[in-house]
């Protein structure tokens, strides 16, 4: 089921105040725990050691860990396609551990390429959630091999030269003495197998590029430049190898009346001056529907009135915000001379404005100088 990514606290299985020894202890016991070396064949465990070195990425560095616990995965970037991969997982394991940990290196075939994906939607359905039908050309299985890369009939045979294990020791002298380096098989580029009869359909890759569609729940709540994340749904693995993952990039069609600032959803009401003066109740758009507003007597333009749980979800939380209306005073630019007579009656007999009354956030700025 398409999903989006889990809170990163959540995934190290630590407090949001983790200290960097207690996030360092919860990546090591997971990653040795779900390296795909200890859980051979088995997608979900190479999923979570993928998910597990993405989240200690982030919160081990102070500067994205601040973005990610202000902005969430929206900001940044965070869990990109380009940015993150298996393949990172293994780099960060190596770095971390000093490689050489787990037995037998990285043979076999290679995990395919995550791919990227703009979608576009509306506001409603970003707040809403929708399902979505995509066509995407991709890389798949050849049907004519299995995803072999053999020719029908034949079967890769172990490379001669690294023994199947997709690695070799180079041994040379130094001043310090013998060094000796592991590398990538350069005759079966790591794999561990070399495929003599190459399928013509596929020149030996196992993978053909094949249109597909592929249908995508979309969760609640999503905003632009947010990522889903359809697992398995990327390119297929060259030679049997487990297929990458697809992303779908977010970005969401303006509304007519409606914005959005995270959960929050703003609507500019406007009103006239005797509404403002007597108070009116009036009806306002949102996305559920109409909801009434009550405007009460004496009401300053720019003031908020909040409507409780008719803001955006949270994707991960499924609680949603509010939304806020705010008030604006049309003043009119074409008075009869009955209207202008009313108008000079509502002036005080000074000629000066009533002082308007302030705020807790107007006190705040002159405190602080804005």
């Amino acid at each position: 089921m398409p999903q989006t990514r889990r809170d990163y606290y959540e995934v190290l299985g630590v407090d949001r105040s983790a200290s960097p020894e207690e996030l360092k202890r919860a990546y090591r016991t997971l990653a040795m725990r779900y390296h795909p070396d200890r859980n051979s064949g088995d997608p979900a465990a190479e999923e979570r050691f993928k998910e597990v070195g993405e989240a200690y990425q982030v919160l081990s560095d102070p500067a994205r860990r601040r973005q990610y616990d202000t902005f969430g995965q929206a900001g940044d970037g965070f869990g990109s396609p380009g940015g993150f991969n298996f393949q990172s997982a293994f780099d960060l394991f190596d770095m971390f551990f000093g490689g050489g940990q787990v037995g037998r290196g990285r043979s076999g075939p290679r995990r395919g390429a995550d791919l990227r994906l703009q979608v576009s939607i509306g506001f409603e359905e970003a707040v809403r959630g929708v399902t979505r039908t995509f066509e995407v050309t991709k890389p798949a299985a050849c049907e004519e091999c299995g995803g072999t890369g053999a020719q029908r009939g034949t079967s890769p045979t172990t490379c001669t030269e690294c023994q199947g294990r997709g690695q070799v020791q180079r041994v040379r002298q130094s001043l310090l003495g013998q060094m000796v380096t592991v590398e990538p098989c350069p005759r079966c580029r790591g794999e561990g197998q070399v495929i003599e009869s190459p399928c013509p359909a596929c020149h030996g890759q196992g993978v053909v590029d094949q249109r597909k569609s592929i249908e995508v729940q979309i969760p609640a709540g999503v905003d632009s430049e947010m990522q889903v994340r359809v697992p398995g749904e990327g390119a297929a693995g060259p030679r049997g190898g487990t297929p990458g993952d697809l992303f779908l990039v977010i970005n969401v069609r303006p509304h007519d009346l409606l914005t959005r600032r995270g959960m929050t959803i703003l609507y500019d009401c406007p009103i006239t001056v005797s509404q403002a003066a007597l108070g009116d109740t009036v009806e306002v758009p949102t996305v559920d529907g109409s909801a009434t507003i009550t405007i009460k007597p004496g009401t300053q333009y720019g003031e908020q009135l909040r409507i409780p749980g008719r803001g955006a979800p949270d994707p991960r939380t499924g609680r949603r915000g509010d939304q806020v209306v705010r008030l604006r005073v049309v003043i009119p630019t074409k008075l009869t001379e009955r209207q202008r007579h009313l108008l000079r009656e509502l002036s005080p007999p000074d000629g000066k404005p009533h002082p308007v009354r302030r705020g807790f956030f107007e006190h705040l700025k002159d405190a602080i100088g804005i």
